[in-house]
């Protein structure tokens, strides 16, 4: 993986996103039908549950301009897969909220929403980079100073997404890619499949996200915007000791300890790395998972 693109189907809104052509016979989405009269497809670059993801190229790109500039990775949504009138809105959904924050920093580029009776397409910006999981992999952790960097461009993306009524929802180090292979790339928000829309006051009770991340007030289905922040907090605290804050050997194990996050940070504060971490590192994880999200640091008090 490594590129910018959604590998897991789903999320919508209404409104296509950029592109011309009329639609055709059979549309699901209103969208522009002439993909393949403006891009090529290439290489497969991977597959999730509801779309595979290829790299695609402009057909005709702007006189001067690189390879870069007019390449991209399209994701691929059979229609076929989408079942009745709940993923069509979840399809959607995610288009709207990309065209929301089109041009906002650290959010990966929506270049339009395709269609024809097979599938529908989305053309991404490509990073090159690769996912911040895979850097975690490969470091073992981060120093602070490094951690402090992507940290802050995570704090500023979801507080840009959440001054837009959006939540992401999903947030984990696979969801972060790198726009280039450079150590001080910069960091990008993908895949907004499980995102939604709010209102201020609003509460969700649907429990979405990954196991290791999800706040304890998702669990408890009651849940706005802080379930964000508390994502933040745990990968934060990845990069810093390469490991979970809450583990478990099944998904009711992980759970169990994040309902238990208090006591369990204090015991994991005292083994290796942690001592050696500073004292403001550890304050700022502890407000970010703080188990109240109504007393949770915001994005932008921890900027």
């Amino acid at each position: 993986m490594g590129q910018c693109f959604s590998a897991d189907g789903g999320g919508g809104g209404s409104a296509p996103a950029s592109g011309k052509g009329k639609a055709g016979a059979g549309d699901m989405f209103g969208y522009p039908t002439n993909f393949d009269a403006l891009y090529n497809t290439g290489k497969e670059l991977g597959r999730g549950t509801f779309g595979t993801t290829y790299l695609c190229t402009k057909k005709n790109p702007a006189p001067g301009s690189s390879a870069k500039d007019h390449t991209y990775a399209v994701k691929v949504i059979l229609k076929s897969s989408l079942q009745g009138e709940g993923d069509i809105e979840d399809v959607k959904r995610e288009v709207k909220i990309m065209e929301v924050l089109k041009g906002k920093s650290h959010v990966v580029g929506l270049e339009g929403a395709f269609e024809d009776k097979k599938s529908v397409s989305l053309v991404l910006e490509l990073c090159a980079g690769g996912e911040l999981f895979e850097r975690i992999i490969s470091k073992k952790h981060y120093s602070e100073k490094d951690a402090s960097s992507l940290v802050r461009q995570m704090l500023e993306v979801v507080g840009a997404c959440h001054v837009n009524g959006i939540i992401h929802r999903d947030l984990k180090p696979e969801n972060f890619l790198f726009a280039s292979e450079d150590e001080a790339s910069e960091l990008k928000v993908t895949d907004f499949g499980l995102s939604t829309f709010y209102r201020h006051g609003q509460r969700f009770t649907e429990v979405v996200g990954s196991a290791y991340y999800i706040a304890p007030e998702v669990l408890q289905r009651g849940y706005g915007p802080p379930c964000d922040i508390w994502s933040i907090g745990v990968i934060m605290y990845i990069t810093l000791c390469g490991r979970p804050p809450f583990f478990g050997r099944t998904e009711s194990a992980v759970f169990n300890n994040i309902m238990k996050a208090k006591a369990r940070l204090e015991e994991n504060f005292k083994r290796d790395p942690w001592p050696k971490i500073t004292d403001e590192a550890k304050d700022l994880i502890k407000k970010m998972l703080h188990m109240d999200p109504q007393a949770r640091i915001t994005a932008a008090q921890a900027l």
